[in-house]
């Protein structure tokens, strides 16, 4: 399904009857071979957006998943970089793609933007991201498609344990997309979607946690407030704008006071 490297719809049903942890764990080896990963092109805006911001010692990738936020702080971070998910399958993924500097082939050393040297370490950490056991050490928290696996109720805590992991003055950054024209395409597929997954969730357990229109701009707002940040938006202009003038996605950074 999606392309011939990626899962089967055999497979996605297994994963979708799973809980979260199993589900990815069983979806890992496929992933980046489906739309579930954050494209590239998402990627480099929220890079080129974020640099401005910088510099930057510590990051943290916040439920990294098989790592492309990993990638992303690898280009800005100087001396350390972690990755932090709960499934073990998605872990085994990202180490995999990030292997130790000395272990890496010549073609897949640092690019010219990356931090000179060999790069910060990068360590990978299994963790709930509702229970982050870290310590305020990181200047930059970032997050790529994660927020659908909460319910509303668990933001604000999610929230604050990635506030208490930072440093004073540590920024949380990532990037929002503008909710699709009612009645368009978009907004009766991720409609449908919510649906049959509350359906879902209704009639079978363990419960699957992955709603697409839980995650409003206004309450993740009040939300981060709530937890102790101040908090900015800022256009990511790479990702065009609607035929309103209006941008296609934001980039919210939300700084530790």
């Amino acid at each position: 399904m999606f392309t011939e490297q990626g899962p089967t719809v055999r497979e996605l049903a297994v994963q979708a009857l799973s809980s979260i942890e199993r589900g990815y764990d069983l979806l890992a080896p496929k992933f980046d071979h489906t739309p579930y990963r954050t494209p590239d092109r998402v990627l480099d805006a929220v890079t080129d957006e974020v640099r401005r911001l910088g510099p930057f010692d510590t990051g943290l990738d916040v439920c990294c998943g098989t790592g492309a936020g990993v990638g992303v702080l690898r280009r800005l971070c100087r001396e350390r970089v972690v990755g932090v998910d709960f499934s073990a399958g998605m872990l085994a993924e990202a180490r995999a793609a990030f292997p130790p500097e000395g272990e890496r082939p010549a073609e897949e050393r640092p690019a010219e933007d990356e931090p000179a040297g060999e790069g910060p370490a990068v360590d990978w950490v299994r963790a709930d991201a509702r229970s982050l056991p870290f310590a305020p050490a990181f200047d930059l928290a970032l997050s790529f498609g994660a927020f659908g696996h909460f319910l509303p109720a668990e933001r604000f805590g999610l929230f604050a344990e990635v506030h208490g992991s930072l440093r004073p003055g540590g920024q949380f950054v990532f990037p929002i997309g503008a909710p699709p024209p009612v009645g368009s395409r978009a907004y009766w597929t991720l409609l449908g979607f919510d649906a049959a997954m509350r359906v879902r969730n209704a009639l079978w357990r363990p419960q699957f946690v992955m709603y697409y229109r839980t995650f409003r701009l206004g309450d993740v707002l009040e939300d981060l407030t709530r937890a102790g940040f101040a908090v900015r938006l800022t256009p990511l202009a790479e990702l065009g704008r609607r035929p309103d003038g209006s941008p296609r996605a934001r980039l919210v950074v939300a700084t530790r006071e």
